[in-house]
């Protein structure tokens, strides 16, 4: 299990990862488009997985690990998107996707575990 110090650092690799992917897509304005969205979503993961360390209550940290649950789950869609429209990366997409579900596995785990022991919390 990786600590939350390994998950940021894991988040800024996986970001880095999908734009090494995206940089090899060639331009068009729906290309444009799904980089431009994924490049955004991958990044949110990883700026706020980091924010959680300087969340302020258990309300602003169960927020921020929401944030990174939506962007994430946001990331392997338009992951899944390029898969299907660029068949030369159907491999790359396939294992960030399966990081990715990693990731999420994690998040939703912390969230109810969160709220679990802050009962007041929705």
């Amino acid at each position: 299990m990786k600590t939350k110090d390994e998950w940021i650092k894991h988040t800024q690799l996986l970001a880095i990862r999908v734009m090494t992917l995206t940089d090899r897509i060639k331009y068009g304005p729906g290309n444009n488009e799904i980089v431009r969205q994924i490049t955004r979503s991958s990044n949110s993961v990883g700026a706020n997985y980091r924010a959680t360390k300087r969340a302020k209550s258990s309300t602003d940290f169960l927020n921020k690990f929401r944030i990174v649950e939506e962007e994430a789950d946001e990331t392997i869609y338009f992951l899944e998107i390029i898969s299907q429209r660029f068949s030369e990366c159907k491999n790359e997409t396939d294992e960030l996707i399966k990081e990715y579900d990693e990731l999420l596995s994690v998040v939703v785990s912390s969230i109810n575990t969160i709220k679990k022991n802050n009962q007041g919390l929705k």
